[in-house]
């Protein structure tokens, strides 16, 4: 009898479901449990008072400054709670350290001559701790009564942020001016400021640390890290350490298997003679174009970075004309962050298209009829969203930019018609997957790799419902859930599902290894990668008002994230040694014919692992424990994993689709490696640079002026436009122009260029071709 062990079971299909059904229920119940605790443990969004009863900020007040927030695309230039960009100031953090400073000057201005002025001045700033913490709450009238110093402070507050965004001359001032003219709408704005200061300053009921956990730091104001921080920090890298050893314990069983375990039965090598060979069905000759606008985007979207780039160090001002007046920090930023987003799932819609013809080659009638409706829609929706993110912050969409303009979210910039036209783009996406996978799906058969296929699609697809469910008037805590419901899910958890199955299917269609050590690699990721990113959302709620459950979980969980990126770099050496290995076997030697048909396509995936591993890993990790969280979030830290991850991990899988798709595409003579090569080294060497060279010790530096200061000031235009922080963003440009010159011009040009290079389509030809055996989605 065979000998039972925990990876002979975990490695038997039939006994699938039930770990993957254990990971969904405790995944899922976690996430209610978070998703109940955001709405009952909200904080309140209540009228500030004084003692008279008399009106400082209404309810409504916030809630129209949280508005005039979205509208005018404010997370687009400094942060909320830690979250947006960083340009401006965590206005959170501004807003605080402001009150704290204007309560001590009202009480200062109260005191006169006095031999112990020191020890009173003393005594104050402790009084002004003790009245920012003290939570006086009343929820029978939704009301907060202001000391005389806080009612004070607030007025005041009112009248920095009018100047701030009215007065050119001023320290740090709003550019263009002319941004936000409307004195009633800067009130509003300020007070939603006010209240996100409350929020940060007043201590939880019941408890002796504020609803963000006593973030941001800033001693002035009694926020300092709490016990819970510290402990769960601790917790955290122990389960990191427990769980990375059982992982590698079991890892080294698998070890025992040979390179053939995963080459034998595998399709033949897709060599350059069969590349060459390749002739494209109607289906697959229609998904260039998702390529060739993706590649498109692509270059905007870096233009749009080289703006906001040039904004940060003041260089916008071209021959007498001032860019920034035209185009605005959040208006470019936007435009740079969104479109990140719409390029790389252009590719990824193509690549599914592509892809669902070599698996199925008896497609359904009007499939291509519905792949171009897709792709029209798809270029309807960009070129209306791409509008609206120009015209509802510059405020020519008056009241209709939330449908039409900008949301005013992080990665949800898109107006909410667009957002629909975005999500019935992705059904019909699926259904016409569905369409064409149908007949060589399986019941009997549920982890084939058809199958995964449409399970990560429909993944994506009912996680997006999560972006309709906030709207303008809803608690700004509890509509940054949703958000991250959206953001994370995709980024961390499904989106990381769907490239491994992708990485799988290129594996397998160039011959590389068989499909069922891809199944089993695909099943094991997607255990690690749900086991830990389902709940390590909660790594992204540790400040912005949650309890302190949702931080132990992702104290625990986020950490553990970084585990099953470890794996795949692991198996990305053995996946590198492949092409060669399966070449000698080919008696390749000098035969050009029969060497390796993909190795430009390849280098890309092989980037993906390493940026998988340094980029989300390891640049991740030192960001994801709750104390270094603490003193970290929303510093640059924050942005150079951002595009380490992005970038690395998504940017080169989406070119390497690009890339694999193009060459069975276009005729032999068209291709060009050296091009394709350069590009490669260009891309990735700039990516390194940037990160190196400005993301990455500006960060440091930024955590350290965090530590020693607070965040208001690391967020300050003290800071942030100091000679030592803009030598750090000039040398930015560095790797900023080897990625661009290099890599995305010559990138962009080569693929819209080929367009009058493509094979002519021939179905015979083809699916003889991409059938030399069984079909992919078999056992």
């Amino acid at each position: 009898m065979a000998k039972r062990n925990f990876m002979g079971y975990l490695l038997n299909p039939k006994n699938w479901w039930l770990p993957l059904l254990l990971i969904f229920i405790v995944g899922i119940a976690g996430v209610m449990m978070i998703g109940v605790h955001t709405y009952t443990d909200a904080p309140p969004i209540p009228s500030y008072v004084t003692g008279k009863s008399e009106v400082v900020f209404s309810n409504d007040d916030i809630l129209k400054g949280q508005g005039v927030f979205q509208k005018y695309a404010l997370m687009e230039y400094g942060t909320m709670f830690g979250d947006g960009a960083n340009r401006g100031p965590d206005f959170t953090a501004e807003a605080l350290h402001l009150l704290t400073q204007y309560m001590n000057d009202y009480y200062q201005s109260h005191l006169q001559n006095d031999a112990n002025i020191k020890l009173l001045r003393t005594g104050i700033s402790e009084q002004v701790r003790i009245e920012i913490k003290t939570n006086t709450y009343v929820r029978n009238n939704n009301t907060v009564r202001l000391s005389e110093a806080q009612a004070f402070a607030a007025n005041e507050l009112v009248r920095f942020y009018t100047t701030k965004f009215t007065d050119s001359t001023f320290p740090g001032a709003f550019k263009p001016t002319v941004y936000i003219s409307s004195k009633e709408e800067l009130k509003s704005l300020t007070a939603f400021f006010f209240w996100g200061a409350w929020v940060c300053g007043v201590e939880r009921p019941g408890e002796q640390y504020s609803y963000t956990n006593n973030w941001p730091y800033d001693k002035q104001a009694g926020n300092t890290a709490t016990p819970a921080v510290i402990l769960w920090s601790i917790i955290g890298s122990l389960a990191l350490i427990i769980g990375l050893g059982l992982v590698m314990y079991y890892h080294g069983k698998l070890e025992k298997l040979d390179d053939k375990a995963y080459t034998n039965k595998a399709q033949p090598l897709m060599t350059t003679a069969e590349v060459q060979k390749f002739q494209p069905t109607a289906i697959q000759r229609a998904t260039y174009k998702f390529f060739y606008a993706a590649i498109l985007l692509f270059s905007v979207q870096v233009l749009a970075g080289i703006l906001t780039v040039h904004d940060f160090v003041g260089f916008t001002k071209f021959w007498g004309f001032d860019l920034a007046k035209v185009l605005p920090f959040p208006v470019t930023r936007s435009w740079h962050v969104q479109l990140s987003l719409l390029w790389i799932s252009a590719c990824w819609i193509g690549a599914s298209f592509f892809m669902m013809s070599l698996v199925s080659p008896d497609q359904p009638k009007k499939q291509v009829t519905l792949i171009n409706t897709i792709f029209w829609l798809t270029i309807l929706l960009v070129a209306g969203s791409f509008a609206g993110i120009f015209l509802g912050p510059m405020g020519l969409l008056p009241k209709t930019w939330y449908w039409f303009g900008h949301q005013g979210w992080e990665y949800v910039e898109m107006g909410k018609l667009w957002q629909i036209m975005l999500g019935v783009v992705f059904v019909i996406w699926g259904i016409t997957l569905y369409r064409g996978i149908k007949p060589v799906m399986k019941l009997k058969q549920p982890w084939a790799l058809p199958n995964w296929l449409l399970y990560a699609i429909f993944s994506v697809i009912i996680l997006f419902i999560s972006g309709f469910i906030a709207t303008p008037k809803t608690n700004f805590v509890i509509s940054d859930f949703w958000r991250w419901m959206v953001v994370h899910m995709w980024a961390e958890a499904f989106f990381e599902v769907f490239t491994t199955v992708l990485i799988g299917y290129f594996m397998v269609m160039m011959g590389l290894v068989n499909k069922q050590a891809v199944i089993r690699v695909i099943y094991l990721a997607t255990l690690l990668f749900l086991g830990s990113g389902l709940l390590g959302i909660s790594h992204n709620f540790y400040w912005n008002a949650k309890t302190v459950s949702t931080l132990a979980l992702g104290a625990v969980f986020s950490t553990l994230q970084v585990i099953p990126l470890i794996l795949l770099t692991l198996e990305a050496w053995r996946f590198s040694k492949l092409p060669k290995i399966l070449e000698n076997g080919n008696g390749a030697n000098r035969d050009i014919k029969k060497q390796f048909g993909f190795p430009e396509v390849f280098l890309f995936l092989v980037a993906v692992n390493f940026w998988n591993f340094f980029g989300a890993g390891v640049l991740g990790f030192i960001i994801n424990l709750p104390i270094a969280n603490y003193y970290e979030h929303g510093t640059y830290l924050t942005v150079n994993h951002g595009h380490a991850a992005l970038m690395g991990v998504y940017g080169n899988l989406a070119l390497a689709i690009v890339l694999f798709c193009c060459q069975l595409l276009v005729k032999p003579e068209r291709w060009k490696p050296y091009m394709i090569r350069t590009a490669f080294w260009s891309i990735n060497i700039g990516l390194l640079l940037m990160v190196f060279l400005d993301l990455f010790p500006a960060g440091i530096w930024q955590f350290k002026t965090v530590t020693e200061h607070g965040l208001w000031y690391a967020r300050s235009h003290t800071f942030i436009e100091s000679t030592g922080f803009q030598t750090f963003t000039w040398l930015r440009m560095v790797g900023g122009a080897l990625f661009t010159l290099g890599g995305v011009i010559p990138l962009t040009w080569f693929v819209i260029s080929r367009r009058r290079g493509l094979k002519k389509v021939n179905p015979k030809v083809g699916a003889a071709i991409q059938h030399q055996e069984e079909p992919v989605g078999s056992y």
